[in-house]
């Protein structure tokens, strides 16, 4: 899954760490804005298998 992050050019994936717990992905880091948080989240929820999302990502203002 954080290989899905390293790909997508929206998302500063060095400040988001992926954890998986069975079906569910637990996402947590900082990212620069609103749109950044929800680009990760949609990029977890196309992982295969992944059922649910913990966005845990913070904003840094």
């Amino acid at each position: 899954m954080e290989d899905a992050f390293k790909r997508n050019a929206e998302v500063d994936a060095q400040h988001i760490t992926v954890e998986a717990e069975g079906n569910k992905a637990v996402l947590r880091g900082t990212v620069r804005s609103w749109a950044e948080r929800e680009e990760a989240e949609r990029v977890a929820w196309l992982a295969p298998g992944v059922m649910r999302v913990d966005n845990r990502i913070t904003i840094d203002s």
